[in-house]
This record gives structure tokens, C-alpha cells and sequence, in this order.
């Protein structure tokens, strides 16, 4: 059947729930990704004002194509990569109308073989298996999606250590550990290749993590972003949590803050930004309204534009249910923080996420009045 995404006409082969674009044994167009190809339209484009010397695209898991025609319709110079034959037909069909061209190839070994400004890994699991090639095989900008939740957040703690290289911990915070156990290890494997890698805009949605790294083949920068690498200690009795940069942490033996031996640290992990405020702004306005989840878009991106710069949120019904006390309108809660001179904001993460520079008691104090 033939569908419109962002005024696109593509041909689909059926559409299907589920977490991921692609399986990797069948071809199929998942409607619940619509937001993730809405919101890299809206980056390529912000990109290009960026850096206007970006021109050739890659979709390195093409399946349908349907992100790889909306990026050729944007004038990207396209390729869509896809080692299934019929998703390579599918993909060849709908980039006719819009330029590009698909190729039945394996993405680790095209991605040795040459250079694209803009690189996009976007396999049903793990990026990992693809990581050295994409960072080896990108000019300017690589975009990453991650849809093995369970392991990036900790909650599947195995494999998490055996794909990311890290200690991960399921926290309340779990989709943000997620995200940065991701640009960490993102990040490691770039420095490896004496390549810096920034994340420029970032967000959580549903059961995957997304990513986009600016590259910046520099031996002296990727230094710079191997410091933004550290360790987060969580208390599991008080929530209080404390980071520290650095590749050898100081992990401490009982909370300083309530005194409970029952701290774990997670880490290395990405502690620095995980978007560059004005350019997730930059996106918010590059998106327009034929896009089917414009309106989600754009609460999303201007919520990452104005998260505060903290490697970790709170979840307040969490902190609620610790004090015992009932759960409060997010607007009132964050106004309360601000009120009582602490930073705080709104995180994308979810909508009882928030981010402040107060520690756990300051918050518990500070927002006493609301019970």
C-alpha cells in the first residue's frame, strides 16, 4: 500500500508495531517510529544551516527506505544500505521519485570503503555491532538509534556490560541511564579513532534512545570529550546521587548523605550535555506541520532545548512516595524549586521527570508547602 509521511509518498509493504524500523528477517514500515524520522527531517535540515557542506546521506538499514526518501526529498545526496534484497527493491522504489539510489550491502563493510557527510544507524537492537564502522565511515554527523532498552538502563545488567562496555544501573532514572550509557560508549569508540563525537541533540521515546554526534577528527577534541566520561553513585535508600568525572572512580562506601551502605555506581558513563540547547532550539523550528507527530515533536524538542545541564533526573511521584506524601502538578513543583532559589526544569524523559541542581533534602524542604 502507498502511504504520505511528511508530505512523502512512499510504497509500504504492511505496518506493524513494535520498537524498531527493521527486523532482521522481514521488511516493514512501524508507524510508532514516525516521530523518530520526523525529528531527523527536522535535524538534517537544521544541519544543513549548520553546516552547508553537508550533502551525502546514508541509511545504513534502509528496510522500507521511507527515512532515506524523506532525506532525499530534504536534497540530501542519498544511499540506503539494506542487506535484505527485497528491502533494497522497496528502497529503490521509493527513492524514484526523490533521487538517491539502494544498495544491497552490508553496512560495516560499505562503511569502510568510503565517506557520507551524514551517517544513520538505525538496527532492530543494538548500534554496537556497527559503531567503529559508522564513526570510521562519517564526515560530519552520525545519528544513532539504540532500541535494547533493557541492557543500555541496566535492567538486563549482562548484557549491558557486554555491549556497552560499562556498568549500567536500573534507577528510577532508567531511560536517561540509558541514553548516556549510549553516547558514552559512542564517544569511546570515536576517541579510539582520534575523533571527537558531541551529541547535539538527543531524546528518549518510548522504547528506544537517539542520538546525534557531531564528529570532529581531532585527536586534541576527542581528549576533550574522553573528560566528559565519569561515574554517577546512587543511593537506593535517600535517591540522593552524586557524579564524579574522571575514568577511575572514587566509589564510596555508604551514602554521605543518610549514611546507607547500599550505593551502586554506574559508569563510565556520558556526563557532559547530551544536546547543544540552541541547536535542539534550531530543530524545534525546522519542524513543520505536514509532519504526522508535529505536535509531540515540538513539546519534545523545546523541552530538551531548555533541560537543565545535569547527568541525571528525578522522578517526582518517586520522590513523592518516598516522603509519603501525594504527588503535585509538574508545573508547581519546578515553579517551587525555582522559588526557593535552586535551578530546575522540565525533563523530556517523562512527564514526572524534572531536573534541579538541589539535593534530595533541599527538594523534599523546598516543596514542603505543596503537600
Amino acid at each position: 500500500m502507498e502511504i504520505t509521511e511528511g508530505g512523502v509518498a512512499v510504497e509500504v509493504e504492511g505496518a506493524r508495531d513494535g520498537a524498531s524500523e527493521g527486523r532482521a528477517d522481514e521488511v516493514f514500515y512501524n508507524p510508532e517510529m514516525e516521530l523518530n524520522r520526523d525529528v531527523t527531517v527536522a535535524v538534517l535540515r537544521a544541519y544543513a544551516e549548520r553546516e552547508p557542506r553537508a550533502e551525502t546521506y546514508l541509511d545504513a538499514m534502509a528496510a522500507s527506505g521511507v527515512r532515506a526518501a524523506r532525506a532525499a526529498a530534504e536534497g540530501y545526496d542519498v544511499t540506503a544500505a539494506d542487506v535484505d534484497e527485497d528491502a533494497v527493491a522497496l528502497a529503490a522504489r521509493n527513492l524514484a521519485d526523490y533521487g538517491g539510489e539502494a544498495v544491497r550491502r552490508d553496512a560495516n563493510a560499505l562503511l569502510h570503503e568510503g565517506f557520507y557527510d551524514v551517517v544513520d544507524v538505525d538496527p532492530y537492537g543494538s548500534p554496537m555491532p556497527f559503531a567503529d564502522a559508522a564513526v570510521a565511515g562519517t564526515r560530519n554527523l552520525l545519528c544513532v538509534t539504540a532500541t535494547d532498552t533493557a541492557p543500555l538502563c541496566g535492567a538486563h545488567f549482562e548484557s549491558g556490560v557486554r555491549r556497552y562496555d560499562t556498568v549500567p544501573r536500573n534507577t528510577e532514572y532508567h531511560p536517561e541511564m540509558g541514553l548516556r550509557v549510549l553516547i558514552g560508549a559512542l564517544v569511546r569508540r570515536a576517541a579510539a579513532r582520534d575523533k571527537a563525537a558531541t551529541p547535539i541533540c538527543s531524546h528518549v521515546s518510548r522504547h528506544y534512545a537517539r542520538t546525534y554526534l557531531e564528529l570532529d577528527a581531532n585527536a586534541t577534541e576527542a581528549n576533550a570529550a574522553l573528560g566528559e566520561l565519569g561515574f554517577v553513585h546512587h543511593c537506593q535508600d535517600c535517591l540522593e546521587r552524586d557524579h564524579e568525572f574522571g575514568r577511575l572512580p572514587d566509589v564510596p562506601e555508604a551514602c554521605p548523605h543518610c549514611g546507607s551502605g547500599r550505593v551502586v555506581t554506574a559508569g563510565p558513563i556520558w556526563l557532559g550535555r547530551v544536546a547543544d540547547p540552541g541547536f535542539a532550539a534550531a530543530v524545534e523550528e525546522e519542524v513543520t506541520d505536514d509532519m504526522g507527530e508535529a505536535k509531540r515533536a515540538r513539546k519534545l524538542l523545546l523541552t530538551v532545548a531548555a533541560e537543565l545541564d545535569t547527568p541525571t533526573h528525578y522522578d517526582q511521584h518517586r520522590l513523592c512516595k518516598q516522603w509519603g506524601r501525594p504527588a503535585v502538578g509538574m508545573d508547581e513543583f519546578v515553579a517551587a524549586l525555582r522559588e526557593a532559589g535552586f535551578e530546575a526544569s522540565h525533563a523530556h524523559y517523562a512527564g514526572t521527570a524534572f531536573k534541579s541542581d538541589a539535593t534530595v533534602a533541599e527538594m523534599r524542604g523546598a516543596t514542603a508547602d505543596l503537600a
